[in-house]
């Protein structure tokens, strides 16, 4: 293939420019706001599930708590009617009275028991509110944060967009200069190469595989005419003559 020099030349000023588009996406891509974020969310996740769980006893907690209050209601209900049924000597029977009494022993017994386990419901609802609270309080921090970090992450992306977008422009200009032909070997060679189509030739060393060639390759290229598109002869890419090839 034959190309104008200054156009093989500006195959560098053009592969610098792809070069910097491709960090940049790889920077985009890479922003540690992005693993911060993820993180956020997993702990978010993770949190709101236990928050769910704790709520969920809460509400559980709070309705054994109604129903045993009024058990222990109920039944301090039953004790008042045959104390006033005791009291009102309206029972004359002795067996009749002496089976109240029991009942009434039996009551106070079964009051003492209900509000044993009243206090051990009231006891267990405390501490799961106290954990639901908490639960609440660590889920509003990790919101903070995670709308903090997304936050940074718009700014950054939005940094690296627009460098990208100064970066595509200079290119768009440079690749105006280059033939379509040659856009298209190197655009070629570039896919086969990691993003890397088009070196310079300095010192004996092509910049793409960093090798030195030796001197049959090197007599070679020297005798090559200007306008021809010269190929590594070790990794097969562009090779850009410049004044520094020591051809």
């Amino acid at each position: 293939m034959k190309a104008d020099p200054t156009a093989q030349a500006a195959l560098l000023d053009l592969q610098a420019q792809d070069s910097a588009l491709a960090q940049l996406e790889h920077r985009r891509k890479s922003l540690p706001e992005h693993a911060q974020i993820q993180e956020l969310q997993s702990r978010a996740d993770e949190v709101d599930g236990a928050r769910i769980e704790a709520d969920t006893e809460v509400s559980d907690l709070t309705s054994a708590q109604k129903k045993a209050d009024a058990e222990v209601e109920q039944v301090k209900a039953r004790r008042t009617r045959d104390e006033e049924r005791l009291s009102s000597g309206a029972i004359s029977n002795p067996k009749d009275l002496e089976s109240l009494q029991h009942e009434l022993v039996a009551l106070e017994r079964r009051i003492g028991s209900l509000e044993e386990d009243e206090l051990e419901v009231m006891e267990s609802l405390e501490e799961a509110q106290t954990r639901l609270t908490s639960l609440q309080a660590d889920l509003a921090d990790i919101a903070a944060r995670l709308e903090h970090a997304t936050a940074a992450r718009v700014v950054a992306v939005t940094v690296i967009d627009e460098q990208s977008a100064a970066t595509q422009a200079d290119r768009d200009r440079v690749a105006a200069t280059v033939p379509d032909d040659l856009i298209a070997l190197y655009d070629k060679v570039r896919g086969q190469y990691g993003g890397l189509g088009a070196a310079a030739l300095r010192a004996r060393r092509c910049e793409g595989c960093r090798l030195e060639l030796n001197g049959a390759d090197l007599r070679e290229l020297a005798a090559a005419p200007d306008d021809d598109v010269l190929r590594c002869p070790e990794c097969t890419r562009i090779l850009v003559r410049t004044p520094e090839s020591g051809l």
